[in-house]
């Protein structure tokens, strides 16, 4: 079984970022027109104030220097757990019977624009980030800038008890909200992850089909896409095979960096070795709505999803992203870029992911997995809206037994979708090298740097061999980045920094 699943998982983002928050009844459910079953109205209160303000791990900046706005609520009512409706197959498609209830209190954080004629209709509602102790928003953080131009809502649920009353998670932090504020949140109640799911559904319903207070404050919904990253990931696979054709509230799904597998029905905690219901490969359904899976290097052999992978198919798209690691240096330094900086698309040297708290023996990875991450919202939109699908994007290339990645001659991944960082390379950039891992997460933070990857920076005789002079370089890489432009795998305005980054450095001079 899925030992490594059972007894990790998987990133955090470890730093904690406070938010000063600007400052219905519930009904049962009952089928629909089409066979679904209607998720319940959870009572809706908020904004909240109080206490030392909203509590997340997300961007650093105000968000009305960018024309958006914060706030906070509070859902309460009954939720609903599963239990298996016969064997759930690697197919995906499954079938579940409701097994239990209980009453729960958790909230939403709800980021949106300042106008309501800047909205685009989209709402991502992204399922909270838990491993590193704490409510985090690595989806938000990776595709925020994207999400800001386009005039995307922005909806963060505390789906996962780990974020509320703590334990449960692998972070070197541990700072639930309960425990964070007690005067803001003490009110909380989650009563365990199997049900999560329906908590996640209830916020969605919320959102979507307001009664009583709406958390979009009058903004009227066309399209709502699910997001999850890593653990988030994992739960979202279940949600997307199980739970999601229930209600039928999401138009489309983005899974990030899924491990092997996915999560239990049950809520078997991860730190916990008992065997789930699910199987141990598991496809995401093709029957449904469309979901876009985003995968980075470490996520198909350090989390071992490589079984998992499936084709493209009408509903399914899969981007693998060579020169990526499951974290990164945007992982931190993301929160405080407002998507007109090119040092943000600058290749780095660091070996701390979180200075003062976590210290890597080997430079982490700085590929920019963000910019591709923005491309893949971008397409999902496009996809939903005009009907047409990115086009099938090729795999990162594997051979031998057991199966490794294929390398070209400077350490990088070969295959892929290809971006200027690994086809007009500066340095190996790789999901493998570092310390810690599997058998080290029970030690200190520095056994979180397996999932920040590695950056080997060339020499200058390297450099130099590949770029006789700046010039050279800056027109490498404005070729690769328009090429990737035109491919959908990078928006135009980030590759503009990207040329903006490499005109400024100094390779080559």
């Amino acid at each position: 079984m899925q030992t490594f699943l059972r007894l990790s998982v998987l990133t955090g983002i470890f730093t904690a970022t406070i938010l000063t928050g600007c400052g219905g009844g519930s009904s049962g459910p009952a089928a629909t027109s089409s066979g679904a079953i209607a998720a319940a109205n959870p009572t809706v209160a908020g904004p909240v104030s109080g206490g030392l303000g909203i509590f997340i791990s997300a961007t650093r900046f105000s968000l009305a220097e960018v024309g958006y706005k914060q706030s906070e609520y509070f859902l309460s009512g009954n939720a609903e757990s599963y239990a298996p409706a016969g064997t759930l197959g690697s197919d995906g498609k499954w079938s579940v019977n409701v097994a239990g209830h209980a009453d729960y209190k958790t909230r939403v954080v709800v980021y949106r624009p300042i106008l309501a004629t800047k909205f685009n209709g989209t709402v991502v509602v992204e399922w909270l980030n838990v491993s590193g102790g704490l409510d985090s928003a690595p989806d938000w953080i990776n595709a925020h800038n994207e999400l800001i131009r386009q005039g995307y809502a922005w909806v963060g649920v505390s789906a996962q008890a780990a974020g509320v009353e703590g334990g449960g998670s692998f972070g070197v932090v541990s700072l639930p909200l309960k425990k964070f504020d007690p005067t803001r949140y003490g009110s909380l109640s989650h009563p365990g992850d199997a049900y999560s799911y329906d908590m996640f559904t209830q916020a969605a319903q919320a959102v979507r089909h307001p009664k009583g207070i709406d958390p979009l404050d009058g903004l009227k919904v066309k399209k709502m896409i699910a997001a999850g990253e890593s653990q988030s990931a994992y739960y979202m696979a279940t949600y997307v095979n199980a739970i999601a054709p229930r209600s039928s509230l999401f138009d489309g799904f983005f899974i990030h960096s899924r491990p092997a597998g996915s999560a239990s029905l049950s809520g078997i905690p991860l730190n916990n070795t008992a065997t789930p219901e699910t199987p141990d490969i598991v496809y995401i359904r093709n029957d449904s709505v469309p979901v876009l899976t985003f995968q980075t290097e470490s996520d198909l052999f350090l989390l071992k999803s490589y079984p998992d992978m499936q084709d493209d198919s009408a509903n399914f798209r899969l981007w693998e992203v060579p020169g990526t690691s499951h974290a990164d240096t945007y992982t931190v330094k993301g929160a405080f870029d407002k998507g007109n900086d090119p040092k943000y698309a600058e290749v780095v040297s660091t070996t701390a992911p979180v200075p003062g708290i976590i210290d890597c023996g080997i430079p982490i990875n700085s590929g920019p997995q963000h910019f591709v991450v923005s491309a893949a919202f971008s397409a999902l939109q496009n996809w939903l809206t005009s009907g047409v699908p990115p086009a099938s994007a090729p795999r990162m290339s594997v051979a031998g037994t057991p199966p490794a990645y294929v390398l070209d001659t400077h350490g990088n991944v070969l295959g892929g979708i290809r971006t200027p960082y690994v086809d007009v390379p500066i340095a190996k950039l790789s999901a493998n090298g570092q310390a810690g891992g599997i058998d080290g997460l029970e030690n200190s933070g520095s056994s979180f740097c397996f999932l920040f990857g590695t950056t080997t920076m060339f020499d200058n005789a390297t450099l130099q061999s590949l770029y006789p002079d700046h010039a050279s370089y800056v027109a490498a890489v404005n070729t690769a980045t328009d090429s990737a432009v035109a491919k959908g795998y990078l928006l135009e305005a980030d590759g503009s920094l990207i040329k903006q980054s490499a005109q400024a450095s100094t390779i080559g001079n």
